[in-house]
């Protein structure tokens, strides 16, 4: 075979890890058919790394070792390998992270492909039958953490670094400061460190190939969290991205060679420095009958397709490694210099607790929801680990009050907050886990008109009737006592100086809308300001029919429609004016139920602070003193109608000085009047918003009128 530059042996770094320019370009070549990121970025990754002349010259040496070795099983036969894995999910509590299910799931694959236990590698094409090879290798998730400390082979980490996949070695940091389990480093001749993010630098995958040391924790794989497994976010279509970088940490190359570009036909003429498989330029899909390199192979000794099946090509349909590629793999397991030879140790086994001798070392579990309405159902799942053998329950304020099930399923029947306590065995060993106020049992719901102005409240958290989702564990929704519109108090969120990309809730008790037989309104009050031009915030309301397990969006406010006011310095209102008035008439019928809630969600973009007061919720069209206001005389002020077109809602805009009762009229393109609300007006600047769900496609006029002055608007329906 044809000798090539091979990126191989070395990784004598803890935070060597190249960091890519911020304006990024994907190179679409090294794309696989049909995806819009690239495959793999290893060999770029090493490129890179190679530059540093300390680590060029622990290459070149290593290239030396290599040639001495190559074609020979360095490795002794039927010895299987066990290699102790933790997962680090760094997230920013999005679909990044995973579920536990889904990394078992991804386990389960990696051990079948390098088991050769996968049912597809009995159908590789023809050329190919009985060569995929069994790389007696098996990986084991990790059970014990540096420092002793039991846990389930996952780490899970908040931190918007990881969508900074730009910067591999900022996301370990992350991880390293941040995680659940243990923080300080996880040595990589110690642990295969898998670090699953939301963004890896615009690639599937990467890793490093063995390397002197391989001590440091960055001596691991990064995997985006949509190619992890078979389920969740990934698919089994790209199942097969930890297989494919396993085999780069385990020293191998693509088929086609040390780069990431398949298709160039330069390819031809360098190689993956393994025999049995075929000299080829890469494929990006799955094609069988590919043959770029027209020559006679050393090993075959004739022209023989490319190997499009193997798990080192970029095709959806790789299945297999060769026996060349396994003595490969084994022989970098074992040298002394590639930083894996202490993983499979029955020491280090041991102390990563991956040797099977498991425990029972943590009771634990979760619920599928914790906050609910009286009469609901919450199912508990057990969570301990590692080895459980019986279960004992208990639940205050629950039916049943106690059950011996795994998963059990209790009623919550009144208001309240409840404790739950599940002791677990091994037989051997018992632990408790207690988990104070976890279920929280709403008030029965309140009767309409329903008003909240938070002025009888001492404490925001201490209350039944609100309950505070503090997404990345800052500054959370507080009750202010010093700036309300109707009195002294208001909610306040301190959102001056919070970080880029904080998201805040507010979510309501129920309240009881089953009465409503025509129109119902929803009205709030906000005060807010920005700190720059540019921010670009969001309030977004949602509401839900079935007491909060599902939540449908119906109020969207962000950019200068939120605000196009400024306060470079942490804001807080001062007058009446500072205040706006918000009015959604689209809670249909779907919500009229007697669990009905509704909560404001608040995303910051580094912004100033929000204040929100007076909310109301009552029959029929806007018509209480929380509704628009009109100028006194002439044109009405800051008049703005959007969107145009409109899809489902239409938002009228406008400021007023003084309170009065107005008019809103809408009628189609022929004159004929189609629909009118009645409303109070108050000072300063309003919202209302109309659903058109109603009304069909097609032009209409919007005119309104305090019976002094009407101006009139035209908007077109989609």
């Amino acid at each position: 075979m044809k000798k090539t530059t091979l990126f191989t042996l070395f990784l004598m770094f803890t935070g060597i890890l190249s960091a890519q320019a911020p304006a990024r370009q994907l190179d679409k070549q090294n794309m696989r058919e049909g995806e819009s990121i690239e495959y793999c970025h290893t060999h770029k990754k090493m490129v890179e790394l190679l530059k540093d002349p300390a680590m060029l010259a622990i290459y070149e040496q290593e290239q030396q070792n290599e040639l001495l070795n190559k074609g020979k099983d360095v490795a002794p036969k039927a010895t299987v390998y066990k290699i102790p894995v933790v997962f680090h999910v760094l997230h920013n509590g999005g679909v990044e992270n995973i579920s536990d299910e889904q990394i078992y799931d991804a386990m389960e694959v990696i051990n079948r492909d390098y088991r050769r236990l996968n049912a597809d590698a009995n159908n590789v094409h023809a050329d190919f039958q009985g060569m995929p090879a069994d790389i007696e290798i098996e990986f084991v998730l990790a059970t014990k953490a540096p420092n002793g400390t039991c846990f389930k082979g996952i780490t899970r980490t908040l931190s918007a670094m990881s969508y900074n996949g730009d910067n591999g070695n900022a996301q370990v940091n992350a991880i390293v400061s941040g995680n659940d389990v243990y923080n300080g480093q996880w040595p990589g001749n110690k642990y295969m460190n898998i670090f699953v993010c939301g963004d890896i630098g615009g690639a599937a995958g990467y890793t490093y190939k063995p390397a002197f040391g391989g001590t440091g924790m960055s001596n691991g794989i990064w995997v985006l969290h949509s190619y992890v497994g078979r389920i969740g976010t990934s698919s089994e279509g790209t199942s097969r991205t930890l297989t494919h970088e396993a085999g780069h940490w385990l020293n191998l190359d693509h088929t086609w060679g040390g780069n990431n570009n398949p298709g160039n036909t330069s390819s031809c003429g360098t190689d993956d420095n393994v025999q049995d498989t075929p000299t080829c330029i890469g494929v990006q899909s799955c094609a069988m009958n590919s043959n770029t390199c027209t020559t006679d192979n050393a090993y075959w000794g004739f022209d023989i397709r490319d190997n499009v099946e193997n798990y080192m090509d970029y095709s959806y349909c790789s299945k297999m490694f060769t026996e060349g590629q396994r003595t490969r793999m084994r022989n970098a397991i074992v040298s002394s210099s590639g930083g894996r030879n202490n993983l499979w140790t029955t020491n280090n086994l041991q102390q990563t607790g991956a040797d099977g001798n498991l425990y029972l070392c943590k009771a634990d579990f979760y619920a599928d929801r914790t906050t609910i309405c009286v009469g609901d159902v919450v199912n508990f799942n057990d969570d301990s680990y590692n080895v459980v053998t019986g279960w004992n329950w208990t639940f205050i304020g629950g039916s049943p009050a106690s059950s011996t099930d795994q998963n059990p399923s209790v009623t919550y029947n009144s208001p309240g907050l409840y404790t739950v306590n599940l002791s677990s065995t091994d037989g051997t060993t018992s632990d408790s886990e207690v988990k104070t106020a976890y279920i929280r049992v709403l008030p029965e719901s309140s009767s309409i008109p329903f008003l909240e102005g938070f002025e009888s409240y001492t404490s925001l958290t201490s209350q039944e009737n609100w309950e505070v989702e503090n997404f990345n564990n800052n500054n959370a929704f507080t009750l202010e006592s010093n700036f309300g519109h109707t009195g002294t108090k208001c909610v306040k969120l301190m959102n001056y100086g919070q970080a880029v990309g904080s998201s805040d809730e507010l979510i309501s008790s129920p309240v009881d809308l089953s009465s409503i037989t025509s129109a119902v309104t929803l009205s709030f009050r906000y005060a807010y300001r920005k700190k720059t031009s540019s921010d670009v915030e969001w309030l977004k309301v949602y509401v839900t029919g079935d007491c909060g397990d599902s939540w449908i969006q119906r109020k969207t406010l962000s950019g200068n429609s939120l605000s196009s006011l400024t306060s470079t310095t942490s804001w807080s209102p001062a007058s009446i004016s500072d205040w706006v008035t918000v009015h959604m008439t689209n809670v249909t019928s779907t919500y009229w139920v007697d669990n009905f809630r509704y909560k404001f969600r608040f995303e910051s973009d580094g912004g100033n602070n929000f204040y929100l007061d007076n909310i109301n919720i009552y029959p029929g069209s806007p018509s209480d003193n929380l509704v628009v206001g009109i100028a006194e005389e002439g044109e009405f002020a800051d008049l703005a109608l959007y969107p145009n077109p409109v899809d489902a809602e239409v938002n009228l805009r406008f400021t007023v000085s003084n309170a009065q009762q107005m008019v809103i009229i809408v009628n189609d393109i022929t004159g004929k009047h189609v629909k009118d609300v009645l409303v109070n007006a108050a000072a300063g600047t309003n919202l209302v918003m109309m659903d058109t769900n109603e009304l069909s496609s097609g032009s209409y006029f919007m005119t309104i009128s305090n019976g002094d002055i009407a101006q009139t608007m035209k908007f077109v329906i989609q």
